[in-house]
């Protein structure tokens, strides 16, 4: 379980959370939803520990992200920001084995080389292992990231826009693989921005706005009219296809 309590964070005099306290479950899919500037990516960064907490309590399968050493956090949360800055002269390979050092520091094992083969096969990336990373597009580079965290082999996957560079068919490729990995126990933290992607795949939803939690439960609590028209102050209509909210602009 990830626990946050009293979390508030600001950037100067501007308040970018305040007071917010979730209890994200075990095991399952979560998203962050919400307008731009809601907070979700500061959230997610804060757990991450990629910025220091200011006022409140981060823990992670009881660790507390503030105190716990960097390898052992590395042991139980992979995280991928946003914007990952990485050498450009990186092969894929190498970037994915990045993944693998929380665990030999250096000295990789048989099974660690098998980790990364098998990250590389996962997100189709086999071929592209010798290749440099500035000679793949924007979605190729997307995938070996996602390569590199799916590699950490950790119980959590923290992923900041994980879509944003990809094709439909890759998006819907890397959900299906997050539903496995669910499936398998693991769970996942992630910002998404297409709420139907959220609608179709999270087990649970958290929708920010301003800096605090508007709504949190399954789907089918949070995908409402009326909290979704309030989240982002536009008109939206929710239908249900497959058992799942499908939402919908008026035009």
């Amino acid at each position: 379980m990830i626990k946050v309590q009293a979390l508030s964070h600001r950037i100067g005099r501007a308040e970018i959370l305040a007071d917010i306290d979730l209890a994200l479950p075990e095991g399952k899919i979560t998203a962050l939803i919400g307008p731009n500037g809601a907070g979700k990516s500061t959230l997610l960064s804060l757990i991450a520990r990629l910025m220091p907490v200011q006022a409140g309590q981060i823990s992670v399968k009881g660790l507390d992200v503030a105190q716990t050493p960097t390898r052992d956090l590395a042991q139980v949360m992979a995280v991928l920001p946003q914007s990952p800055s990485v050498s450009s002269r990186l092969r894929v390979a190498e970037l994915v084995g990045f993944g693998r050092w929380p665990y030999h520091q250096g000295r990789p094992s048989a099974e660690d080389h098998a980790q990364v083969a098998k990250a590389l096969e996962v997100f189709a990336l086999t071929a592209l292992g010798p290749r440099f990373l500035d000679e793949l597009s924007g979605g190729q580079r997307q995938r070996a990231h996602l390569a590199m965290a799916f590699a950490q082999a950790t119980d959590w996957l923290l992923l900041d826009e994980p879509l944003a560079a990809l094709d439909m068919a890759h998006a819907r490729a890397l959900m299906q693989q997050l539903s496995a990995l669910r499936n398998g126990g693991r769970s996942t933290l992630m910002v998404l921005h297409d709420i139907n992607f959220a609608a179709a795949w999270a087990d649970h939803i958290v929708a920010m706005k301003a800096g605090r939690i508007v709504a949190e439960g399954p789907p089918a609590e949070v995908l409402t009219p009326a909290v979704l028209e309030a989240l982002y102050d536009t008109p939206l209509r929710v239908e249900w296809f497959e058992g799942r909210p499908l939402v919908l602009y008026h035009l």
